[in-house]
């Protein structure tokens, strides 16, 4: 379970993450919508570790989160937007990492890194530099790396913006598929129909969060 009470984000003088607050169980699925520069990103950096809060905390099941690492050890898996790739890496590289680093037993890696890449539609390219793929597949991939990770927590920022209709659909279902797994979910997006499909449906404006649909 996420649980943030009273969170506030700054970077010197400003304001990016304003007293936001709230619960998301596991199984559930919540979108965080808003323009850019309304705080999504800072708002999923914070529940991942990746940025201090400066005011609040931020909770993952009764554990709060100080640092990235803490974060990481607690299975909260972030995908940036961006991607955050090794582009000198080939795909399957780049999703074997993070595996590797929680000394998963080779044969649970490579069947992870299998599935996730057949997952998003990328079952032939593991081999491929990520500098070989396009952008669109570059963020399949940046989404496989997630999904391998099979998160207590996956935090989805813009993690379909580069995509087509049908790939984004296909990456919406996997990570709904997280939520159906026991994952609390949190998704920044600009796509109403992402907004549309989740549990739950928060909009930001100038770090400040208000609810359009509460979970």
């Amino acid at each position: 379970m996420i649980r943030l009470s009273q969170v506030t984000v700054r970077y010197g003088d400003l304001t990016a993450v304003s007293d936001v607050s709230f619960t998301v169980p596991p199984g559930f699925v919540l979108a965080v919508s808003g323009p850019s520069g309304a705080g999504k990103s800072s708002l999923l950096w914070a529940i991942a570790g990746a940025v201090p809060v400066a005011k609040g905390q931020v909770e993952v099941d009764g554990l709060v989160i100080k640092d990235r690492p803490a974060a990481a050890a607690h299975g909260i898996v972030l995908i940036p937007q961006g991607n955050g790739l090794a582009r000198v890496l080939t795909a399957r590289e780049n999703l074997s990492f993070p595996l590797r680093a929680e000394q998963n037993p080779a044969g649970d890696v490579d069947r992870r890194i299998d599935e996730a890449l057949a997952g998003v539609g990328l079952a032939e390219s593991g081999d491929h530099l990520v500098e070989e793929l396009s952008g669109g597949e570059q963020q399949r991939v940046a989404v496989a790396r997630g999904i391998a990770q099979q998160g207590r927590v996956i935090l989805a920022d813009e993690s379909t913006s580069e995509l087509d209709s049908s790939n984004r659909e296909r990456v919406l279902e996997l990570l709904h598929d997280q939520a159906r797994r026991g994952a609390a979910v949190v998704i920044a997006t600009h796509d109403p129909n992402v907004a549309d499909s989740a549990d739950g449906h928060a909009l930001m404006d100038e770090g400040r969060l208000s609810w359009v649909r509460r979970l």
